[in-house]
């Protein structure tokens, strides 16, 4: 039953969204909910395999699919499970979606079953690409998720759309097709294990004892499709075109971004343990440079959307000095912080759509003294900006405690120096938030068309309030989510740690 329900869930969305395109244009209310029935049912269904996950055995993947795909030729299959670095990921994607359908609804007017045909058409990418335990059907999920961010964005995005798009299928394309050559040369090499037969099992490779020369050409063939798409500096210029242009920057923040963190986990730690302890002190300085650099950028912004954009590098930067870190408080704390960014910055992303729907305006100059007229709206906007600079009590200092306060004793970084100039970002990010709050929602109300703007109706105040309360939970209860990933991050750092003492001898 497992396994059904995993690749179930997987194929639902894009199975049940081509019906879509078959609506009436005249019946845009209908698609609207059948879509949002069609993401219910599957978060329904990730959440039963979350609830019936076994964080006890975290380490070992659950609800294992497997069925040959390219003949005896070639060890090339369909194989789809969860552990401890994928479950609550996997659960969170399935979450943002239908609330992304809710905060979009009145926002998109045109083609709307196309665009929620696609969005359905990137849930299964996406929800593919964190169940795929093999290398080659990891990549199709992958490279597909570029086809329906491609036209989501180029169809419906802001008026410089057309740029956006291509810039980010081209940057994302270029990026993985270099991932490719390192799969195929690690499938060579994995012959070794499979009596001679070529194979991207994930499971089987991860069995692989390459030189090190090989682990760290490997590494960088990985990792730059990641970093590329995380994004970490100097890799990050595709991302504030994308947050300002796409309408659902919701996704792209919450689970979009997350796709590239955790496979730096999976696939970079897990299958080239060597290298990544090797450069993980030049991941750490590269991770540094983007919490600093992106939010001073964040802080000399002028519109809502860049600010929220060029503080997602900045927060980002977090994740990634948690995984390279290798310590079990830092990469435990980089996984709820993947989780964390996109609860908080997601929900800041759908709260400036609201507000642009009724001003028409990204700049914060246009905005002053709305909490008068929209108290709902600022009660919601102060919770997610206190969150994303990590109030005690909230989802956000959970995870940066936990990533600093592993990265200070970091026995592969040999220094707390990265964890100090990264602190120094979460003083920034309450330097460049709170300031944005007051220019929208304090002071006195500029005009009359700030003066009339109406409050979070029904419908987008149920769509904030989700996102709320597992802030909250985050925030007062946040072992109910580590407990999950906790065996999973044990193993990945024990190897990790092992290879680093064999590299330093």
């Amino acid at each position: 039953m497992g396994s059904s329900l995993l690749t179930l869930t997987i194929f639902f969305p894009f199975l049940f969204g081509i019906p879509l395109l078959f609506f009436s244009r005249e019946k845009d209310a209908l698609s609207k909910f059948y879509a949002l029935a069609i993401s219910l049912i599957v978060l329904a269904m990730s959440l039963t395999m979350l609830l019936n996950f076994d964080g006890s055995q975290g380490a070992q993947f659950q609800h294992v699919a497997l069925e040959d795909w390219l003949g005896e030729e070639v060890d090339v299959k369909y194989v789809v499970g969860l552990d401890g670095l994928s479950a609550l990921l996997f659960a969170f994607s399935a979450f943002v979606f239908p609330l992304t359908i809710l905060g979009t609804w009145t926002s998109v007017q045109r083609n709307v079953r196309e665009h929620l045909f696609f969005l359905l058409a990137l849930e299964t990418c996406v929800l593919g690409v964190f169940a795929a335990l093999d290398l080659f059907l990891y990549y199709v999920f992958w490279e597909a998720m570029l086809i329906p961010m491609y036209f989501l964005i180029g169809i419906w995005g802001g008026e410089k759309r057309v740029f956006a798009a291509t810039k980010f299928f081209v940057y994302m394309l270029s990026a993985s097709l270099i991932m490719l050559v390192g799969i195929i040369y690690v499938g060579i090499r994995g012959a070794d294990l499979n009596g001679g037969v070529f194979t991207t099992d994930y499971q089987k490779l991860t069995l692989l004892d390459l030189p090190f020369t090989i682990q760290a050409i490997l590494f960088w063939l990985f990792a730059v499709a990641f970093l590329a798409k995380a994004p970490l500096f100097p890799l990050h210029s595709w991302l504030p075109e994308v947050y300002a242009q796409s309408p659902v920057s919701a996704v792209v923040t919450g689970v979009l971004l997350k796709m590239a963190t955790y496979a730096l986990i999976r696939f970079n730690a897990g299958l080239f343990p060597q290298a990544a302890a090797h450069f993980s002190t030049l991941l750490a300085v590269l991770s540094a440079i983007s919490i600093l650099y992106g939010a001073a950028i964040a802080f000399a912004q002028k519109e809502m959307r860049l600010v929220l954009a060029y503080s997602s590098i900045s927060h980002l930067g977090f994740l990634t000095l948690g995984i390279f870190a290798f310590t079990e408080e830092a990469m435990q704390g980089a996984i709820l912080q993947m989780v964390n960014h996109g609860l908080s910055t997601g929900l800041l992303f759908l709260l400036a759509g609201f507000l642009y729907e009724r001003r028409r305006s990204d700049r914060l100059s246009d905005y002053g003294g709305l909490k008068k007229a929209m108290p709902l709206g600022a009660m919601f906007f102060m919770i997610a900006t206190l969150a994303s600079v990590g109030l005690p009590g909230l989802n956000g200092f959970v995870g940066e405690f936990l990533i600093l306060a592993g990265a200070f004793k970091s026995p592969v970084l040999h220094s707390g120096a990265f964890a100090a100039l990264s602190a120094i970002g979460v003083i920034l990010s309450v330097v460049y938030m709170l300031p944005m709050f007051q220019k929208i929602f304090l002071g006195e109300l500029k005009n009359d068309l700030n003066a009339n703007l109406k409050d979070l109706n029904l419908r987008e105040t149920i769509v904030a309030t989700a996102f709320v309360v597992v802030i909250v939970w985050i925030g007062v209860a946040p072992n109910s989510f580590l407990k999950l990933s906790e065996k999973s991050v044990a193993t990945v750092i024990e190897k990790v740690q092992q290879n680093s003492s064999l590299s330093s001898r």
